[in-house]
């Protein structure tokens, strides 16, 4: 990764945030999910007990927040991010050596081919405990292209057909980062991995733990179900193989309806503030050769439920 400082780098239903006490602009960005802030500042945030309860609370009820024009140090960032609990290192990515909890993804034309970003994904499902949400910042953007796009799994959920619903409830699935990240390391690098970070199973319908809200949580990371194969699914060995896989795929292919989606593009000190919990997203590779910087603060997360 490039290692180029950017200039800022000196020194039950769903939840309805309370009356608003500042004079922060909101506008939301589709029927669905996101929602776009004006005249706030993420710095002033990260010390205002009140601000930042505002913001959490429009969170909560948008799922996905956009600001422009942030003047974010490192340390800003890490601090705003701070507030929403303890940040998570990147067993793959890593994390920068002053601001810990803070990852730099850079691609330039010195970067290695991967494609771990376009994906629809949940970050972290590998871990037992999944990142509650996270805080993305740019710090250079192509002219045009790479951006990203979320999605609203509370919604992805809700509006599955009924016998769907019947036929996944208390159904669970695995998650693996060995299969993910792991799968381009030689064996003895993978097996290192996937025994620091041994495969997680979480349920395939969470409760959100504030909202309440019921989310379809299976994505790109969700290798196979753990509980299918019983007398109630399984007539003939074919219910199970290719069934189960075949539900399973069905189930992550829902994150892809544009009805659930927003569409950001980014410029240089834009922020993104996500909800991982009822979220997934894609980082659009569309800009080669062009440069993409972004840094992003994960916060830990709890145990599904």
């Amino acid at each position: 990764m490039t290692d180029t400082l950017s200039p800022s780098d000196q020194a039950p239903a769903q939840a309805r945030p309370a009356a608003r006490c500042t004079s922060i602009e909101v506008e939301r960005l589709t029927c669905s999910i996101g929602a776009e802030l004006r005249g706030v500042n993420l710095a002033d945030a990260a010390r205002d007990d009140e601000l930042f309860a505002e913001i959490k609370g429009l969170l909560l009820e948008h799922k996905v927040l956009f600001l422009r024009d942030q003047d974010l140090s490192r340390a800003d960032h890490v601090a705003f991010a701070s507030r929403f609990g303890a940040l998570e290192d990147h067993p793959v990515a890593g994390s920068d050596p002053d601001h810990p909890g803070l990852v730099r993804i850079y691609k330039d034309l010195d970067s290695p081919p991967e494609h771990y970003e376009n994906a629809l994904h949940t970050d972290g499902t590998w871990r037992v405990n999944p990142a509650m949400g996270a805080v993305l910042r740019c710090v250079e953007s192509p002219p045009v292209g790479g951006d990203t796009i979320w999605v609203n799994m509370a919604e992805a959920y809700r509006r599955l057909p009924d016998p769907v619903k019947a036929q996944i409830e208390g159904l669970r699935a695995r998650h693996s980062i060995e299969a993910s990240f792991g799968a381009v390391m030689p064996e003895e690098k993978r097996l290192a991995l996937h025994e620091q970070y041994p495969d997680a199973e979480h349920p395939v319908v969470r409760t959100h733990p504030e909202t309440g809200e019921k989310i379809l949580f299976v994505n790109a990371f969700a290798t196979h179900f753990t509980n299918f194969h019983t007398p109630a699914n399984v007539r003939f060995g074919q219910d199970y193989a290719p069934g189960a896989s075949q539900l399973l795929s069905y189930l992550i292919s829902q994150a892809a309806v544009p009805e659930y989606q927003v569409r950001w593009r980014w410029t240089p000190g834009s922020v993104a503030i996500w909800d991982n919990r009822s979220t997934q997203h894609y980082a659009v590779q569309d800009y080669w050769p062009a440069v993409r910087k972004m840094e992003r603060a994960g916060i830990v997360g709890d145990r599904p439920f």
